[in-house]
């Protein structure tokens, strides 16, 4: 049996190679335009420097006109670009189709506004539910709808790019994301059913899945979020400028799904699913070691759920 198994290895790893769609391609950043959402702070001031540095004419659209002011001095003292701002809520889509018809077509549009309320459902307002839900996700779908258009329009014919900023709580639910979570998850079937929308526009979706990550609203979350949610979520948080560089370089491969470190590696082969993937690589991982990472996606669950029990019994003592 592992001599059969051994045997038709390689004829699976050959058939693979013809079967994987869409093929590896090059996203071009120099003197393209780079439009991102929530681009004034955190996450997305950090892509737009990366892309800045690269060469890439950038517009940043976010709500607070004064942040998207530093923003955009920042960015020209150190790179010297074009960068124009747009002050919109995502959720208005009147407002964000006038900000992106201003800005002109898109080369690069990357969807990373977000907010982030960390806190067991029983226990959190409807209100602030649908708050979330306004923003993460239907603020994603007023923006990309916007977006399309122009970017279908767009004079060179150079591959163009639509990334969403989703979370490792877009690929596993953790205890007070119940909220979150959902917004991001969903974020991952918009990617998955745009690109067959978009493909023959020679358009690439991505999905980029940061951890806990360094951002001026971090710590004001983790004051009012649960105890339990801070001990399954550790400390260990990555730096924005670290996620800004993972994103932009993932762009450039046309990668559907872009995770950020070892452990939302391990998540994306154990979740791939049927979801795109260019890398032959990539797919011979996933194919070969579906089995074996789902069972340590099991082994993950087992020490979730034994956190929580662990945690339970002590508040009961």
């Amino acid at each position: 049996m592992v001599l059969f198994v051994l045997l038709l290895l390689p004829i699976l790893l050959l058939l693979l190679y013809f079967i994987v769609r869409p093929r590896p391609l090059t996203i071009p950043i120099k003197n393209r335009h780079v439009f991102i959402t929530g681009g004034s702070i955190g996450i997305g001031l950090a892509i737009a420097k990366q892309a800045a540095s690269e060469g890439a004419r950038i517009s940043l659209l976010a709500r607070s006109l004064d942040k998207l002011e530093e923003a955009k001095q920042s960015i020209r003292q150190a790179y010297q670009v074009d960068v124009a701002i747009f002050a919109a809520d995502v959720r208005d889509y009147d407002a964000v189709q006038s900000a992106i018809k201003e800005a002109g077509p898109i080369d690069v549009l990357v969807v990373n506004h977000g907010v982030y309320v960390i806190q067991e459902l029983e226990n959190q307002g409807l209100d602030v539910v649908k708050f979330m839900i306004d923003v993460n996700l239907t603020g994603s779908f007023n923006v990309i709808k916007a977006a399309l258009p122009l970017m279908k329009d767009r004079k060179d014919k150079w591959p163009a790019s639509i990334a969403l900023m989703s979370s490792m709580a877009g690929q596993v639910g953790i205890y007070g994301y119940a909220a979150y979570s959902a917004t991001k998850f969903g974020l991952r079937g918009l990617a998955e059913s745009l690109q067959q929308e978009v493909i023959e526009d020679n358009i690439h979706v991505s999905i980029i899945f940061p951890p806990v990550t360094e951002t001026p609203g971090i710590d004001e979350a983790r004051k009012n979020m649960p105890e339990l949610s801070k001990i399954i979520v550790g400390s260990g948080v990555m730096k924005a400028e670290e996620i800004g560089k993972i994103t932009v370089d993932g762009i450039k491969c046309g990668s559907f799904s872009i995770p950020c470190n070892f452990l939302g590696q391990t998540f994306a082969i154990a979740t791939a699913g049927v979801s795109p993937q260019r890398s032959f690589l990539m797919a011979s991982l996933e194919v070969v070691f579906a089995g074996l990472f789902r069972f340590g996606g099991l082994l993950f669950q087992w020490n979730l759920y034994g956190i929580i029990e662990k945690w339970h019994a002590q508040k009961k003592q």
